[in-house]
């Protein structure tokens, strides 16, 4: 493969992993059984609603499971990532590893 072919892989990467709130969901999912959404929350700085919304996306992909239960008399919403999540997961860092390996180096003394 051609240089200018690896980093055209670049364009080939998982987008709905790719983009970086995602990818911290499903990487903070791929560790637990399931994980509170306060939590995801306090540890990704995420608004609710931001939260929210990249919840929706990687569960209309079939990547994570919402579930929706009670703590008492309050809500509680846990995610958790999906077979085909940690599949998706597993095949973007095989897919981003290749990606890093065809970039070219150089170092500073060289140029």
């Amino acid at each position: 493969m051609s240089p200018g072919e690896e980093l055209g892989s670049v364009m080939q990467l998982d987008r709905l992993v790719h983009e970086p709130a995602r990818l911290l969901i499903l990487a903070m999912l791929a560790g637990a059984e399931e994980v509170e959404f306060r939590f995801i929350e306090k540890l990704s700085g995420l608004s609710k609603g931001n939260l929210s919304s990249h919840m929706s996306k990687l569960e209309a992909g079939g990547l994570i499971e919402v579930l929706k239960s009670f703590r008492g008399k309050r809500p509680l919403t846990t995610l958790r990532i999906t077979p085909a999540g940690r599949t998706a997961l597993d095949r973007y860092r095989r897919h981003l590893a290749e990606v890093v390996a065809g970039i070219p180096t150089q170092s500073i003394e060289e140029s």
